[in-house]
Order: structure tokens, then C-alpha cells, then sequence
């Protein structure tokens, strides 16, 4: 198999060309012997390439296989393995393709001189910057497997909230899809067959009625354009959402949803809570704990307020006065929390105190959440339906109380 290579020599020249080999282990071991360290290596062939590429594309890496990546790596370096011995049993294991060559190229550049930490660098779109940076930390204090636990542990908490988050939506979002659904037949192929009765015994409708008659003729006739543009629609949302204007809006609105603003809150508390506690507890400085903490947090405004924190702190101020100023987002028991740690010497144990609190108050308001959303959604459908009877189903009785 013909591979496009690029390696380093001893003096540090990169050197690119074609190579065939078995596989990129192979290629590795065949340089090292030359005296070349391997840097990255893909198939020459432009069908494995383009399948390579999609595979990024649609695979990618789930938060799953990180937590479980960190968890194996910090048991096999802890019982003794190297970190290199480690990798490559790793690169073994893991079904992903797409994550196996990542790991593939990791166990290149470690092999090659490099730190992990230098060689995870490399790959800021698939290891977080709180991974790397909990890394490095483990590195120069000489206790990678204790700082790869802590990150398993601060992945697979943030795994957890997003899965109940997500399960609590999931419900709403189905029913809603299906109501949606349900609508466009009916628009498509019952509300056509009333217009016409109605045109044939010239029955007079009303404005609503009207509407909906005009609306569904659109679709029945037009079913390509109004398709189109339904799906431009659909493109256009989502495209918005995925803009930084999006994000904002998006975050605004539902910081300011009963029920769902105060578990947003919640959510984004316990994730900055955890992140800087993990971070300080792994030996990160402050101003860099900061930094971080706000690239990992999702909502914009949390993210906005974190990211003052910096300057603020370069200026003396604790970090407890900076959530202190900030009631509208962090829940007055996060600056509190904060400020004991800060008195006693012990931030980190308090913030993951907090962290387990307010973990504790998604997984319960989570819970909650699908019994709120039952009767809303029931009062959402009794609406969307009773709009339809009274369109439809009104000029129907007006022309049987004519008759009589």
C-alpha cells in the first residue's frame, strides 16, 4: 500500500515523498531504522483518501470514546505500561477507524520525541483544550494516570448532563415532529377534498377557512416548491443557529424560558464548577483554568462572562467577587461555595461539592421536566386541533343547519 508521508530527520529537515508499505506501523519502523521519526502518513490512493476524509466527515470522535480512551490509558500507564505500550494496544482496540488513526499519529509523535500533551496539540478539534491542558499537568508533576482519571471523570460528568438534557428533549421534540407531520398530510390530501365538497354545493366559508383551503391548495398543487421550500427553510434555521448571531440568540431565549432557564443556569454552573475544580485540583494556574473553562462552556453568555474573568483577575480580583457579580447567570451558591474555598485553601474540594449539587439538581429537574412538558404539549396539539375543527369543521354544521 503506497502512503504520502511526512517525516523528520535527526536535525530537525522535514522530509515528504511516497512510500509503499504494509501499514503505517510498518512505515513507522521502516523509517525509525533510517533514522526518521514518521509525523503523519495517508494513503496515496484517492479513493482512501476521499474515504478517510468522509469518515472524519460523518464518524468523527463521540465524547464517549475520549472517556473511554482516558479511562484505559490511565489504567494501563498506572499498572505499569508505558505510555507509548499503552497507545499502541489502544490503536488496536478501538473500532473507530477515523479515531485509530488519530491515536496511530499520537504513538508516531510520542515515539519521535514529542510530549503527549504536544502530540494531543495537534488535534484541538478532537481533545478538548481541559484534556490537553489537565495532561500537560500531569506531565511535569510526574502523575499522568491520576490527571488522565480526572479527566475521565470530567468528560463523563459533562456526558452525563448532556444526556439527560438531551433525554428530557428528546419527547417534546418527537411529538412535535409527528404533530408537524400529521399536519402536512392532512393539509396535502383531507383538506382537498373538503374544498372541493365545499365548491360543490357553493357553500360559503369563512376567513379562516379560506386560509386554510388556500394554503393546502398551494402544497397539493405545488408540492415541489412548497418541499423546496421547506427545506431551504430547514437549511436556513439551522444555518442560523450554527452563526455566532444564532448561538446568541438561541442562548438568550432560553436562558429566559421558565423551567428551562434555571436548568441552563444549573447545567452551565455545574460544567464551570467541575472544569476549574479538575483543572486547579491537576495543578493548572488560574489565569489558564479561566481560559479554558470558558472555551468548554457552550452557552455564549456564560462563555462572555468567564472570559472577563481574566482581566478581572489580573487586576486582584477573587474569583468568588467576579460569580458574585454575576447573579443573573451563576446561582448565588457558586460564589458562595467559592468564596469558603478561597478562605480555607481548599477551592477545589469546595467546587466539586457545588458541581455534584447542582449535577444532582439537573438529574432531579430533568426528571421533572417530562411531567411539565406532558400537558403543554397536550395543550399545544388540543389548540393546533381545534384551529383545524373550527376552519373545517364549522362550515360543514353551517350547511346542515341550512338544509333543515
Amino acid at each position: 500500500m503506497k502512503f504520502n508521508f511526512k517525516a523528520q530527520k535527526d536535525n530537525g529537515e522535514l522530509v515528504t515523498g511516497e512510500r509503499e508499505s504494509s501499514d503505517r506501523f510498518a512505515l513507522a519502523r521502516e523509517m525509525r531504522g533510517e533514522g526518521l521519526t514518521l509525523i503523519a502518513a495517508h494513503p496515496a490512493d484517492s479513493l482512501s483518501r476521499h474515504r478517510s476524509w468522509l469518515a472524519g466527515l460523518f464518524k468523527g470522535v463521540h465524547l464517549k470514546e475520549k472517556i473511554v480512551f482516558a479511562n484505559n490509558l490511565s489504567s494501563m500507564i498506572g499498572a505499569g505500561l508505558s505510555l507509548s505500550r499503552s497507545l499502541e494496544i489502544l490503536t488496536r482496540q478501538t473500532t473507530n477507524k477515523y479515531f485509530q488513526t488519530i491515536i496511530s499519529d499520537l504513538l508516531n509523535r510520542v515515539t519521535g520525541g514529542e510530549s503527549f500533551s504536544a502530540a494531543l496539540s495537534a488535534y484541538t478539534s478532537v481533545f478538548p483544550s481541559v484534556f490537553i491542558s489537565m495532561v500537560e499537568a500531569g506531565e511535569e508533576s510526574g502523575n499522568l494516570p491520576n490527571s488522565l482519571h480526572i479527566v475521565k471523570e470530567q468528560l463523563s460528568k459533562t456526558y452525563e448532563l448532556q444526556r439527560k438534557v438531551r433525554g428530557a428533549m428528546i419527547y417534546p421534540a418527537i411529538i412535535i415532529s409527528l404533530m408537524f407531520v400529521v399536519g402536512i398530510l392532512m393539509m396535502i390530501f383531507l383538506v382537498p377534498k373538503l374544498a372541493s365538497t365545499f365548491a360543490d354545493l357553493n357553500v360559503p366559508l369563512p376567513l379562516l377557512t379560506r386560509i386554510f383551503v388556500g394554503i393546502s391548495s398551494l402544497m397539493a398543487n405545488h408540492y415541489f416548491i412548497f418541499l423546496s421550500a421547506l427545506v431551504l427553510l430547514i437549511i436556513s434555521f439551522i444555518s442560523f443557529l450554527r452563526a455566532p448571531a444564532g448561538q446568541k440568540t438561541l442562548d438568550f431565549i432560553l436562558l429566559r424560558l421558565p423551567v428551562i432557564g434555571e436548568l441552563d443556569r444549573q447545567v452551565n454552573a455545574a460544567i464551570t464548577m467541575r472544569t476549574i475544580s479538575s483543572l486547579i485540583s491537576s495543578g493548572v494556574g488560574m489565569m489558564e483554568t479561566i481560559t479554558i473553562t470558558a472555551r468548554v462552556l457552550q452557552n455564549f453568555y456564560f462563555k462572555q462572562a468567564v472570559n472577563q474573568f481574566v482581566t478581572k483577575i489580573e487586576k486582584g480580583m477573587t474569583l468568588s467577587a467576579m460569580l458574585k457579580e454575576q447573579p443573573k447567570l451563576f446561582p448565588v451558591l457558586v460564589g458562595e461555595l467559592t468564596e469558603v474555598g478561597e478562605e480555607t485553601g481548599k477551592m477545589a474540594e469546595m467546587l466539586l461539592e457545588g458541581a455534584q449539587f447542582y449535577e444532582e439538581e439537573v438529574d432531579q429537574a430533568t426528571k421533572n421536566l417530562a411531567t411539565i412538558i406532558e400537558p403543554v404539549i397536550m395543550i399545544v396539539i388540543g389548540t393546533a386541533v381545534g384551529f383545524f375543527v373550527v376552519a373545517m369543521i364549522q362550515p360543514m354544521y353551517a350547511l346542515t343547519s341550512a338544509i333543515q
